[in-house]
């Protein structure tokens, strides 16, 4: 679906696609719970994020909804100028890297699991960094 039909500007492109992502995760894609094009504020340098959303208890001891454990993945936009080659570089280093994330989380133990986790990939002056957040 092209830009302008999710209410994205002109200027803004996503750097992925459902497909690509899909291609990379292979089956652990079950394992995705949300998968988000976001279209609000401008995410600064971050292209991608991925989490985890813990079983744990929020809001003054009420649990969360079984259906939302497990990996949510945002794909931030970016300007529509550099969506290639933003695109090129996601593909080749942050997609493997997220699949890799995606298996350790998986096999780790229950203490990460009952705990909320955040990575974010960032392309600055074309470098790829990414962050972790717990």
């Amino acid at each position: 679906m092209s830009a302008r039909d999710r209410k994205l500007p002109r200027h803004r492109a996503w750097p992925l696609t459902t497909t690509d992502i899909t291609e990379c995760l292979g089956p652990y894609m079950s394992r995705v719970t949300d998968l988000r094009f976001l279209t609000g504020h401008d995410s600064g340098s971050i292209a991608l994020g991925a989490a985890w959303v813990a079983p744990n208890a929020r809001n003054y001891g009420r649990g969360i909804h079984p259906d939302t454990v497990g990996f949510r993945i945002d794909v931030h936009p970016v300007d529509a100028s550099e969506r290639a080659t933003t695109r090129a570089v996601l593909r080749a280093h942050a997609l493997p890297q997220l699949h890799e994330w995606i298996t350790e989380a998986i096999t780790a133990d229950e203490t990460w699991r009952l705990t909320g986790h955040q990575r974010y990939w960032r392309l600055t002056e074309g470098r790829l960094i990414h962050h972790d957040e717990a």
